[in-house]
């Protein structure tokens, strides 16, 4: 076996985007690999057919999004043409649809449209329901010609140097200045090449879901001027007569996601007013006319997957129906589960709890999905009996490299019950002494779990124990334990602190006096506050992290709901309780050589916070560095560029070398 490097996972691949055919007899997903070289992600369709033979369908590396024609015809999009790509490249909204037949032969160009597309549904060949950014800046386009829209790019293109803001968000991580910018929903038209809004030029589409059918839709919209508020609607779409009716059942109420289920619709929701906007969703039932709506679970289980890793790429479902039955993913302690939900209330976890489940679909009982499972990276599985991998594309991690299992590890706090975990250095010797990192997860409602994190399983091939936990605040522990509005860096640090002391308990050859700790989003929260309130940790890494509430309520994305709900108050009402959250404020008793890693595009944790913290602890004689990542966000170490993922590890690994050993 050799040991695991740092740029091993430059060669692993990475599975989304499932999607089962009509007749149930192939699946098709998306493989997606690194190209070092041109520094980007490479995506490609692949097929599982009825054999549970695997074989690669596309070859162009830019397939990511697809659906199935009918059960031997898929049609995908991309930027093949020459023309086409310099229309894009010249910021012209536009998507080309290819059409692929399974089993063989050369792509070819089906239709396009002069949208930038989000997702598409498929009524029949000839009518298609699209999400797609509308930008009032550049006016609706649908309707121009080649030499009317040349002139609105022309314009667009002319004030390109300045930003017009007039609305809250007026930006969003991952998607650059969002200003008077919505997901609006089009009715399209194929052999009449025509397009007609359905939504207005205020509303967000953020779900789209077609009845069985196939002659109605379920909307899931929000819309505003000036602030955006943390409210949606449902409404059903009548595809015969494109007219919308809202059939929301409460009012100022977050509705997750809504399905037709036989002749009902399935909802999942929350009125946010008992554990604020992390609050779980909880499942209704309603006629299809919004009306006789009743709860049929109280769901305290987060919804998704919780589970973080390093190790994903590509889009994810999380909710499909089969037949009778909604299927779900959902996160329970430190695993995420298929669920399978009937009318009458009855709830079954149908996979086992083996680690993560990253995407699924299923169609006439036949469940193909891909995650995490124990400590193998993603594969594609049938679910049987028992789960069945289908591919090998990342065995050799496990078969060919060092890889340390996590050990699970209970502990109590405050007679609460933590789940954590200790990765410990490959080659471990009980005679030796060894250095430690902890690790804290994002979020705050995200969760650990025993699953393959690349960089844990670097450290603990350099020779580090790697120990992390779920504090008070995760999810898959309920609403209670995820609620900390107002307890930031009180209860969850105290669960960090005995958590650690727990460790040190256990593995008495963990060098005390050589531990670092490190985080990201709200682990770099946690990583600010740590170090400002001990000196235990000989060095800290903090990335795209929070320092100062006050200013974060007016720079990030969201922060100004965010800082509201989570801490409490705003800068106007209680000044004083932000600043007192804030880890800026105990700046000046940090001593810990601390590394920030942070990205210009980052408007979630805004890099001006990053500033902050650094530059108070250079004004303090403490041993720093910041290092920037340019163009790229908050998802650096999930999904930026492959050299800047490298750079990252890297430096923070470079960082714990030298204070650690």
């Amino acid at each position: 076996m050799k040991k695991l490097e740092l740029k091993d996972f430059t060669d692993f691949k990475f599975i989304s985007s499932i999607n089962i055919s009509p007749d149930a007899k192939c699946c098709g997903f998306v493989v997606s690999s690194m190209d070092l070289e041109e520094n980007k992600y490479l995506s490609n369709i692949y097929i599982s057919d009825d054999n549970d033979k695997i074989r690669k369908l596309t070859s162009y590396n830019e397939e990511r999004s697809f659906f199935w024609k009918d059960e031997k015809n898929i049609v995908f999009t991309a930027i093949r043409d020459k023309k086409d790509k310099e229309k894009v490249d010249n910021g012209y909204p536009l998507t080309v649809f290819y059409e692929i037949n399974i089993d063989g032969g050369e792509a070819n160009r089906s239709f396009s449209v002069p949208l930038n597309v989000f997702s598409t549904d498929m009524i029949d060949e000839n009518h298609y329901l699209f999400t797609a950014m509308y930008d009032q800046s550049l006016g609706e386009t649908i309707s121009l010609n080649d030499e009317e829209l040349d002139k609105k790019i022309k314009e667009k293109k002319e004030i390109s140097d300045y930003e017009i803001l007039d609305e809250i968000p007026f930006w969003s991580n991952g998607e650059g200045f969002t200003n008077k910018k919505r997901a609006r929903l089009y009715y399209y038209i194929k052999d009449e090449n025509k397009l007609i809004p359905i939504t207005d030029e205020f509303t967000n589409v953020h779900q789209v879901y077609l009845s069985e059918s196939k002659d109605k839709a379920l909307l899931i919209t929000s819309s505003f001027t000036d602030k955006m508020h943390l409210f949606s609607d449902i409404h059903i779409l009548d595809l015969n007569s494109l007219e919308v009716e809202k059939i929301s059942p409460f009012r100022d109420f977050n509705y997750g996601c809504a399905l037709f289920v036989l002749d009902k619709i399935v909802f999942f929701g929350s009125d946010m007013k008992k554990y604020g906007i992390n609050q779980n969703l909880d499942i209704y039932l309603m006629d299809s006319d919004g009306s006789n709506c009743k709860m049929l679970r109280n769901f305290d289980e987060g919804i998704g997957d919780s589970v973080g890793s390093d190790c994903r790429y590509g889009s994810s479902r999380y909710f499909k129906v089969d037949g009778d039955a909604l299927y779900f993913v959902s996160t329970s302690g430190y695993n995420s589960f298929i669920n399978k939900l009937t009318l009458d209330g009855k709830l079954e976890k149908i996979t086992q709890p083996n680690g993560s489940i990253d995407d699924f679909d299923v169609v006439n009982d036949k469940i193909y999905f891909t995650g995490l499972r124990d400590i193998y990276l993603q594969e594609l599985y049938i679910l049987t009996e028992t789960e069945k991998p289908l591919t090998d594309f990342n065995l050799w991690v496990v078969e060919e490299k060092t890889v340390s299992k996590p050990v699970y590890i209970n502990v109590k706090n405050q007679d609460v019950a933590l789940d954590g975990f200790v990765i410990k250095p490959v080659d471990y010797d009980e005679t030796k002494s060894y250095p430690a990192i902890l690790d804290i997860h994002g979020g705050p409602k995200t969760c650990y779990g025993s699953v393959y994190y690349h960089e844990m399983q670097v450290w603990a091939n350099k020779g580090y124990f790697v120990f992390f936990l779920n504090p008070r605040g995760s999810d898959g522990y309920g609403n209670e334990f995820a609620d900390i509005r107002g307890k930031y860096g009180s209860i969850d640090y105290d669960d960090i602190m005995a958590f650690t002391d727990k460790i040190l308990e256990l593995y008495p050859n963990i060098d005390k006096e050589n531990i670092g700790v490190t985080g990201g989003s709200y682990g770099g929260y946690m990583t600010n506050w740590i170090i400002g309130h001990t000196n235990r940790f000989k060095a800290a890494a903090s990335q795209r992290s929070i320092s100062n509430w006050v200013s974060f309520f007016g720079t990030s994305d969201i922060g100004y709901y965010f800082v509201q709900d989570q801490v409490g108050t705003n800068p106007w009402d209680n000044q004083q309780k932000l600043w007192d959250n804030s880890p800026l404020k105990y700046a000046n008793n940090v001593v810990t050589p601390t590394l920030f890693i942070h990205s210009n595009e980052d408007y979630r944790c805004w890099i001006d916070q990053g500033f902050q913290m650094f530059n108070s602890l250079k004004y303090h004689g403490v041993e720093s560095k910041l290092v920037m990542f340019k163009g790229e966000n908050h998802e650096l170490s999930r999904s930026g560029k492959p050299k800047h993922r490298i750079k990252r590890l890297e430096e923070i690994t470079n960082w714990f070398d030298k204070y650690l050993k």
